[in-house]
Formats: structure tokens, sequence, C-alpha cells
């Protein structure tokens, strides 16, 4: 789920997931030290001392310079002059010197040279296998709108398949699907309506629409890369900048592309102040006009304003989640950067509900000793970088601020390095106070390096009750759960009581912000507020979804305790939201999983996705050796097996050499290869060692569906079976 101002919501070792059953990823051996692997940024080189180092120099030259022309202006001795311009080449040269220095370490430390060859090979390799597209390609494509061919349909349907698998299933789920055209109001009540945007400025004489955080994000970032005379404070400013980029008000963000200059990138006109642009795909429900709707931006409110059908279905009983698989939309403004920001998306999403008072959970332990990178806001604050914890250590020092939510950290850590995810480049980072919602008690990113940089793929969000709170205010119905209690209990309750005509007077068009603020108050907050306004009769209080001090007069709230009998607790649960955009997931996936090893021939090298069987859009190959019915007759009885056992594969009867049919298979990801080259045995080939193996015909389907769905290791099935040597393996 996306974040949005004041309403902010969550948008390789194969070895460590443990449950079993058809869908746990096979255990093999890394491929050979021979293979280019993906891209992996360098280490970072003091970009500062040489900047400061680069000024210094800059300032010598010039004063040499200087010295040179007041010589010649006063008729010195030759032999003095050419000393001073002897002096001053040697400076020049180390100022070149330091440039060089410079400029490998901007280098370096972006890697953008190999970065951009990096995508470029795997795009070209994904495109050309029909993996995705562009969409409406023959009209000249729309951006931010791709179209995925029978590979990537294949990947993404294995990657829903472990998902559903993964937490629907294992968790006990109640999966639901709802539409994507939404009623106005369902979002009006969500804050969509009124929140979900980004800033846009247009160009002011073609009207060309450009997000405006976009435009100043290229320009620092261009300027840190290209520009060798900026100063190290100047550097600073512009990495400062990147930083709070998010944070930025629409008149900050126009002020900073008015001081750096920035112009319309295609014309370089002036541009307009930045102003907000909503980013749902606006429509109508039925002929008439009259019922305002939405292309949904998300899935979870289908399951929120489901709430109560659900609680019941379930017993009345909580903990409980449920999960929806779906489209979502968003208008974006410039999309760009391929799969990873785009127009129309999957998302699979949970919302787990759970009481407020009580968000332990019982299968917490069995993620308790995984250990992985984390990013929690006090490593970002003070400049450090990720570092690996132990999840059991992070729930117990309130670094995770509780259980269930350290639970779907660890399960997100698990399906991610499932998948085929590097763990070394996957990391959990926690928002930021000025990130996260004032009703947010905590929240995390599951973000995957790839060539673009870090990337937000998964978002694991403590949302408190605002949810089910904004629908049950907005449609009357009450979205609550219920403990009864073996006796009747007298308990204290705090009440907030807001005068809703003394704050609309006052506040007007800001009325449901300050009531929402006031009411989402906890006990002692509330009873120094009530303190203070008896002492003092008005008191600034903040507001945090207007971001200011608002006064509050006595005359605007009653808050008070009070004691009543209960036979039961009446509360409005809790909600942990993992949400997963499935589209980044797999295109940083094939990012991971891409490599390139030399030909037999060593003249070209060759691209392979090493995708775990898990994922693999094709389980297995079967090719007959040479063209002879006899081969192509048991090829087809392998295949039959193939599919009775439930296992993708493709028969190639080409006549062109085994080689190259590998290479082929390889390069679409296919981990084994069946070659029929008698009657009675067939070889085994797995893709990323090479290796083969002796296997009867009749035991070939079964194999291959073992080791496809991680019943036996390729280790295990390398012991068993008679190796085969062969040089088209290596062709």
């Amino acid at each position: 789920m996306r974040k949005f101002s004041a309403f902010i919501t969550s948008s390789a070792s194969f070895g460590h997931y443990f449950c079993s059953n058809r869908f746990t990823p096979l255990l093999h051996s890394p491929p050979p030290p021979s293979i280019i692997r993906h891209f992996t940024p360098p280490m970072a080189a003091p970009e500062d001392s040489l900047r400061k180092a680069l000024a210094d120099k800059l300032s010598e030259v010039e004063n040499q310079g200087n010295q040179v022309r007041a010589l010649k202006a006063g008729k010195a001795d030759k032999s003095e002059i050419d000393a001073a311009i002897e002096a001053l080449n040697s400076l020049k040269l180390e100022k070149a010197s330091i440039e060089k220095d410079l400029q490998a370490t901007l280098s370096s430390s972006e890697g953008s040279g190999n970065r951009e060859a990096f995508r470029q090979a795997v795009s070209n390799t994904l495109e050309r296998r029909l993996f995705y597209i562009k969409s409406f390609n023959i009209y000249g494509g729309v951006a931010g709108l791709y179209d995925y061919g029978p590979p990537g349909c294949a990947v993404k349907s294995n990657v829903l398949a472990f998902w559903r698998q993964h937490f629907v299933l294992e968790e006990n789920m109640l999966e639901v699907d709802c539409p994507c055209v939404t009623p106005e109001v369902v979002l009006k009540a969500s804050g969509h309506v009124d929140k979900f945007t980004d800033l846009m400025v247009k160009d002011e004489k073609t009207g060309t629409c450009y997000r405006a955080d976009h435009l100043l994000k290229d320009f620092c970032n261009d300027k840190l890369q290209k520009d060798l005379n900026i100063t190290a404070e100047k550097a600073k400013e512009l990495k400062h900048i990147l930083a709070v980029l998010d944070d930025l008000s629409p008149e900050d963000l126009g002020a900073k592309i008015k001081e750096f200059g920035i112009t319309a990138p295609d014309t370089k006109n002036p541009l307009s102040d930045p102003y907000p642009f909503n980013l749902m795909f606006q429509t109508s429900i039925g002929p008439s006009g009259l019922i305002p709707g939405y292309l949904r931006p998300e899935t979870a409110q289908g399951i929120f304003v489901n709430f109560k059908d659900l609680y019941y279905y379930n017993g009345n009983k909580l903990p409980f989640a449920a999960a929806q698989i779906g489209q979502a939309f968003r208008n974006e403004i410039s999309p760009r950067q391929g799969l990873l920001r785009v127009r129309e998306f999957t998302l699979a999403e949970i919302e787990h509900f759970v009481d407020p008072e009580d968000k332990s959970h019982p299968k917490f332990a069995e993620v308790a000793e995984l250990e992985f990178l984390m990013f929690p806001r006090e490593l970002q604050m003070s400049g450090e970088s990720a570092k690996t914890i132990r999840l059991g250590e992070a729930v117990a020092k309130g670094i995770v601020n509780n259980e269930t939510l350290g639970y779907f950290i660890g399960r997100v850590y698990l399906f991610l390095t499932g998948l085929g995810i590097d763990k070394k480049r996957l990391r959990f980072r926690q928002h930021l106070a000025n990130e996260m919602a004032h009703y947010a008690a905590d929240c995390w990113d599951a973000e995957i390096e790839s060539s673009y940089g870090w990337i937000e793929c998964v978002g694991i969000a403590d949302r408190s009750a605002y949810d089910l709170r904004a629908h049950t205010e907005k449609s009357g119905e009450a979205l609550v759960a219920h403990e009864k209690y073996p006796e009747p209990r007298e308990v204290e309750v705090l009440v907030i009581a807001p005068v809703k005509k003394e704050i609309g007077l006052a506040f007007k068009g800001n009325q449901k912000n300050v009531i929402e603020a006031l009411e989402a108050m906890k006990e002692q907050e509330a009873m120094a507020l009530k303190a203070d306004l008896e002492s003092k009769e008005e008191v600034e209080f903040y507001v945090c979804t207007l971001g200011k001090n608002v006064t509050i007069k006595k005359s605007m709230v009653k808050i008070s305790k009070e004691k009543k009998k209960e036979h039961q607790r009446v509360f409005t649960p809790s909600v942990i939201e993992p949400s997963f955009g499935i589209g980044r997931i797999i295109y940083c996936l094939f990012e991971h999983t891409y490599y390139t090893r030399p030909s037999k021939a060593a003249d070209q090298q060759l691209n392979v996705f090493g995708f775990p069987p898990l994922v693999a859009p094709i389980k297995c190959t079967v090719f007959p050796l040479v063209q002879n019915h006899q081969y192509e007759d048991v090829a087809k009885e392998i295949s039959k097996s193939l599919t009775a056992a439930g296992i993708s594969h493709k028969i190639d009867i080409t006549g062109t050499s085994i080689g190259k049919r590998y290479a082929r298979t390889d390069e679409l990801g296919v981990p084994f290869a069946i070659t029929v080259d008698s009657t009675s045995s067939v070889t085994l080939r797995e893709r990323d060692s090479k290796d083969q193996i002796r296997v009867d015909v009749k035991e070939a389907a079964s194999v291959v569906k073992d080791v496809a769905e991680g019943v036996r290791s390729w280790a295990d099935v390398w012991e068993t079976f008679p190796h085969h040597s062969s040089a088209s393996a290596d062709e």
C-alpha cells in the first residue's frame, strides 16, 4: 500500500524455509565461479575528502595563475616566469589527478555505469524472451502499462501460488475477492479521496506534467555524480535534500526547484509551482453517472468493509486474518523504472485483526531465531548502515513493537528468500517517526536492492484501529469485536467527548482532523489536557494530520473517567498489515537470479536465470538427442508422465544442437532438462551446475517431480543415480 500525506499505509539461500510441503524450495549448490553474477555495488570511497582536496587545489591553481599573470605584467625575468608556469602546470596535473580519483569514486559509489549496463542486459533478455513487454506496443505503447508474456505469467502464477501456501494456508487465513471498482464513499472514509496524492508540476508552455520530487531527485543525483566542482558542503546539502525529499511541503519543494533553476527536462521551459494530483482513476457507476467511484488503489478496503461478516464467519473470535490478491490502479504522473512503477499492478495484502491489548503471537518462537539485515530508525538517524539483528532480540528490546508484527516480518523474510531473493540484498527498514501516521504503532518495509537501488517491495505495518474506526464513523455500522467476561466487571473508562458544534465553528473544514486527533489520545495525554484546560481555559494542541498546533478551548471537549459494570468488553480490533507489491518482487527476483557464463568456445556470454524450481516458469524440458522416431516416442511418453504428475515442461524436437537447446532453456530459467539418447534410460541435467545423471525412462518423471517440488535435493539425486559425462553439456 502507498504512503500518503497524513494517512500513511503500508505501501540467496534457499534452505531457510522449513515447512515440509510441495512448495519447499530446492536445496542445490551455487553456480560455479566462472559465471558472472548479479550486479553488486562496490565499496564507496572518501568522496568528501576528495571534494575538499579538489577545492583546495582549484584555489592553488587560481593563485598560481594570478602569480604568473602578475610576473608577466611586471616584465619579470624569463626564468622566473618559466618557473612559475612550470609550477602552474604541475598544480594542474595534480588537480586532474584528484578529478580522476573523484570521478572514479563517484562511479564506484553509485555504480551507475555498471548498474545501467546490467539493467539493460536483464531487460533485453526479459523482453526478448517475452517475460514482459510494453502494452499496446503496435500503437506505440502507454507508459506504466505492461503485458506479461507466457514465461512471465508462469513466474507470477508460481509466486502467487507460493504466497497462498506460505500465508493463506499456513495461517488459515480467510481469502476474499472484492471488486476493483469502489464507490467514492468508501475511499472518502479511508482518506484516499482527500490525501492520496503526489506533487506535480507542469511545463508552463506545453502542459506536460512531471512529478516534482522526481525532478529534484534527478537534479541532486546528477550533480553529485557528474559535477566534480561542487564543494563538500554543497554535496552534503544535496544528500540531505535526498534524505528528506519525502517530507518536503509543496512550498519547500517549489522553492528548491526555483533555487536550483530546474526546468522541464524535454523543453527547458519554466515549470509551474507544485500542486497535489490525486492518483486514483475516477469513474462513475451506472449509466446515470450519479454514483461516483474509483478504480481501487489498494485491495485492503474491501477487507475492512467486510470485517463484520468475516468476524462472524470466524465464529466471532480473534485473532484472525483475511487476505486478498488482486489488481490495483494508480494514475502515476510520470511512471518509469519498468515494472517497479506502473499504473496497474497486482497486490497481495493481509489484514490480521488482533486484540489491541494482546499482540502476542503463539507461533512467534518459530521465527524468533532468524537473523537478517534490519535498519531501525535509530541507525538511520545516526547515519549508520543496516545491521544483522536476531528477530527475537529486536522484539524483546522494543525495536519491533510487538510479537505479531515481528512474526509477520519473519514470515515475509522466509517468503522472499524462499522465492530466491538474495538475503544479503534484503533488509527491513523501520519507518521514521515523521513517515508514520499518528495512528500507526510501528511500520517496517522489506526493501530489496536492485540496479535502481533499495526498492520497497513489502510494507508490514501495525495500523492500530484506524481503518475500522474510520469506516464505523462513515457508515454507522459498528465494526467491533467482543470479549465476554465470566463475571460482570466494574471498570473505569476514559470518555473523550469532543463538542462538534464548538469545534466546527472554530476550525470549519479542519473539524474532522481535530476531532480525530482528540479521540485518538491515550489516557495519560487526555488527562494532562483536561488538567491544563481546567487551569488555563485554552491550550495548544498538536494535530498530526494538519501538521501544526491548534488552540483548544475548555468548551470544545469534555474529558472524564466513568465507572460502570460491564458484561463484555467491546473494542475495535487493531490490524497488522503485510502488503506485497508482486510486480516489484518479481522484477527484483529477475535481477537477483540473472547471471551470464561463457560458452564452450568462450566467444560469447550466455544468459541464465537461476530461478529455484519453486518459481521457474517451466520445470523441465525434454530433448530427443537427434531427430529419431524412437527417441521422439520416448520423449512423448515422458511428457505424458510429467503432465500426469503436474510438472510444467516443454518438448523441443528441433534439429538444433543439444548445446544450443540447453542454452535456450537456461535463458528461460528452466532448472532441469531430460535428454533422450536411448529407449531405456535418459540423462537428467541440472541447470546451474550442468551436472548430468542417468535415469531409467520410467523413473524420469518421478525424479523430476521430487526435485522440482523439494521432496529431494539435487545433491541427494546426484548421490543416488549414475553420473553422466557429455561434451554437449558444456557446448
